[in-house]
């Protein structure tokens, strides 16, 4: 029998984008609880499952960057792997009431639209430093989505009635529908578009 994601969920949902799937684990595990085994290998990333990696990600103590004016800190998550849990648990039993889908879908769905194909670098030559467009890598590619849906958490939820499960779960069907009003998809707009005019 198939471990299903949180007892109710199967993980045996197809990723449209062909450089992602090699990097997006969906194979049925029975924890979440990997302890990090494979944070010292060479693409050991691409064996945990996409929503461990998730509630990793939402482990972070906020933006520590100033956004709309304000510096968020403080979600009282850093470290708390089983707070971050049972708040992507119930996350996603508000996206699968609101959309009526797979949250493990919309997951992946929102991965595939906030994870941006181009960014740019900065080349020095004859000491003058310009920035130059290169391809992001498929690894890369969902580190940055990832970062950017846990920033968007972050974002949502602080100084704010809203609930983290709330918050989480509001970031997610927006980015699963690419909608720009997304923090993840807005960033990756963003990202691409400084790409374009560094070509």
């Amino acid at each position: 029998m198939d471990n299903l994601v949180f007892g109710k969920w199967k993980s045996d949902v197809e990723v449209l984008d062909p450089s992602l799937r090699v990097y997006i684990n969906l194979k049925a595990v029975v924890s979440f609880f990997t302890q990090g085994r494979h944070a010292k290998k060479v693409f050991g990333k691409a064996k945990v499952h996409i929503v461990e990696r998730l509630i990793n990600n939402l482990m972070r103590g906020g933006t520590g960057k100033k956004i709309s004016g304000r510096v968020i800190r403080g979600r009282g998550g850093c470290g708390k792997k089983a707070k971050m849990y049972n708040v992507t648990k119930r996350a996603f039993e508000m996206v699968n009431q609101k959309t009526g889908k797979n949250p493990i879908e919309v997951l992946i769905r929102a991965i595939e639209n906030s994870a941006p194909r181009e960014e740019t670098t900065r080349v020095k030559y004859g000491g003058i430093t310009y920035p130059v467009a290169v391809d992001v890598s498929p690894q890369r590619r969902i580190d940055f989505a990832l970062r950017n849906i846990a920033r968007a958490f972050a974002i949502r939820s602080f100084d704010n009635k809203k609930s983290a499960s709330d918050a989480l779960a509001e970031e997610l069907i927006l980015a699963a529908n690419s909608d720009a009003q997304s923090h993840a998809v807005a960033r990756r707009i963003d990202i691409e578009r400084t790409a374009k005019s560094a070509r």
